[in-house]
């Protein structure tokens, strides 16, 4: 398994990667069968430091856990707590997940930009507004194919918000997100006939 641990704008010392190499190796041999990278981000918000923690599954499942705490060491335990509930959660899942799906998951491309927010005083001053938005930055995004119960799963096991993904059943686009209320929701615009 690889392991890339970081800091933004943090030094990270040798101590604290083999202490997080040990951690993480622990929850992924006791959970998931077979990772295949970690990513540890230790970051600095306001008083606090934060860590977070993104696991990559060869079965194309991500699991993602964010800590905060006034210790680096503490936010690294409160971030490996959550993934370890998080996997200990959908061990059973994941398990089962794994038996039933012939292949890995499969990813297609996807174009996502980021847009300049409109100014409301330059749009008063002109007459003609220009109604194309200004794009920032542009990235390739990876889709997953993944069956609805799949993307729910993969949904809770990570602190986005929404997920966008290709429903193995009719090979639409769909999307599942987290409501305010708790509730997961599914958007289906179904197949154009």
């Amino acid at each position: 398994m690889r392991y890339q641990i970081s800091g933004k704008q943090i030094e990270i010392g040798e101590a604290l990667q083999t202490h997080v190499k040990a951690e993480i190796g622990e929850i992924v041999d006791k959970y998931a069968q077979r990772p295949t990278d970690a990513t540890i981000v230790f970051s600095r918000a306001a008083h606090e430091l934060a860590c977070e923690a993104v696991i990559h599954l060869s079965t194309g499942m991500t699991a993602q856990a964010r800590g905060h705490a006034t210790e680096i060491y503490a936010a690294f335990e409160s971030a490996r707590e959550k993934l370890d509930k998080q996997l200990r959660r959908y061990k059973r899942r994941l398990r089962s997940y794994h038996q039933n799906r012939k292949g890995p998951v499969v990813f297609g491309g996807g174009a996502s930009y980021i847009l300049a927010p409109a100014d409301e005083t330059e749009a008063e001053e002109d007459e003609a507004p220009s109604l194309q938005p200004v794009v920032v930055a542009e990235m390739e995004a990876k889709i997953p194919a993944l069956t609805v119960g799949e993307a729910v799963m993969q949904l809770e096991l990570t602190t986005h918000n929404f997920l966008v993904f290709r429903n193995e059943g009719h090979g639409g686009v769909n999307v599942v997100y987290r409501r305010n209320d708790g509730n997961i929701g599914w958007i289906d615009p179904g197949q154009d006939k």
